[in-house]
């Protein structure tokens, strides 16, 4: 399925999701896979009213223990098997992670106008707060994670860490706050789905990878390019200088943009960057020293890089020097 006209359908559908963003009582909603994405989204759609049913290509059996973890809530379930069937009566079909475009019942919800939806999709539609997002073919676990770190220094036990790494936010979203923050590791294949931009937006690097799923780098690229789309003026992004995949998307940013380089940045370019062993952040007029290369003490050049991202996302997201 060409990612082109995936996202003219999906602007299309567009009016239908807004529609639900806030209510999704009565709604029949069908999840594609019971993994930890997937069971997260049953949960929270459950709780708000939804009439979810969880599809998944494994046993009964297979999934016993799984299922247990549910019981608490209403979930029909379809295993063994995606039959096209299961959407006379969808008005929603979300895919967990691992769900590819390409699958016979995802292309058949296509041509019959269903929309597409996941758990970060549905998680960005409610949070309440903040969002940091992070995204690159390497590097983004690392750097989410240095990320949070700082985010934790600054908001304590109001930051929340999760999206393609640890618990689905979802979980959490019912008790976050404006003051929080929220910061998601985001893969292509959510990204697909998705028709929200976090505040801050952060794409590494792009480099051929998942294009089993993706079929072309052009498509590929486009996944990862989401994450700006939806950004406003008031928004951040930050792309890779050293990278030409992520570097070339700099004409889609819509807000600020920033970057990092392990070389020094060229005139009226913003970001951090690597100078003489010294880390440096500088922003217009402003200019601040971070850190000495030698004080970091995850091994690899590519490490100094994650570094430099996260200050940068850091200093997007307005976290104090101190954190």
């Amino acid at each position: 399925l060409a990612i082109g006209h995936f996202f003219f359908f999906f602007n299309g559908s567009h009016t239908t999701i807004e529609s639900m963003k806030k209510n999704w009582n009565g709604k029949r909603v069908l999840i594609l896979g019971a993994a930890r994405q997937g069971l997260a989204l049953a949960r929270w759609l459950a709780l708000h009213g939804a009439h979810v049913k969880l599809s998944d290509m494994r046993s009964a059996d297979e999934l016993r223990l799984v299922r247990e973890s549910l019981a608490e809530v209403q979930i029909d379930w379809a295993l063994g098997g995606h039959p096209l069937e299961l959407l006379d009566s969808t008005d929603v079909l979300c895919l967990s992670g691992g769900i590819p475009l390409t699958l016979p019942i995802v292309a058949a919800a296509v041509a019959r106008g269903i929309p597409l939806s996941n758990d970060s999709q549905i998680f960005m539609e409610v949070v309440p707060c903040k969002t940091i997002g992070i995204t690159g073919s390497a590097g983004k676990t690392t750097t989410t994670t240095l990320v949070g770190r700082m985010a934790k220094n600054a908001y304590g036990d109001r930051t929340f860490i999760g999206g393609n790494i640890g618990d689905p936010l979802l979980n959490y979203v019912d008790e976050m706050k404006p003051a929080d923050i929220a910061i998601l590791e985001l893969s292509s294949f959510q990204l697909e789905q998705m028709t929200i931009s976090p505040n801050v937006a952060a794409i590494l690097n792009i480099t051929p990878n998942h294009l089993d799923r993706h079929g072309t780098m052009e498509a590929y690229t486009a996944a990862k390019a989401r994450i700006l789309a939806f950004q406003s003026k008031a928004d951040t992004a930050i792309l890779g200088r050293d990278d030409h995949g992520a570097w070339n998307l700099r004409d889609k940013v819509q807000g600020k943009l920033l970057t990092f380089s392990m070389h020094d940045l060229d005139e009226g370019m913003n970001g951090t960057y690597l100078h003489e062993g010294l880390l440096n952040l500088r922003d217009g007029n402003a200019y601040l020293p971070l850190m000495l290369r030698e004080k970091i003490l995850l091994r690899g050049e590519h490490n100094v890089a994650n570094v430099l991202a996260a200050f940068a996302i850091g200093h997007a997201a307005g976290f104090p020097l101190d954190a």
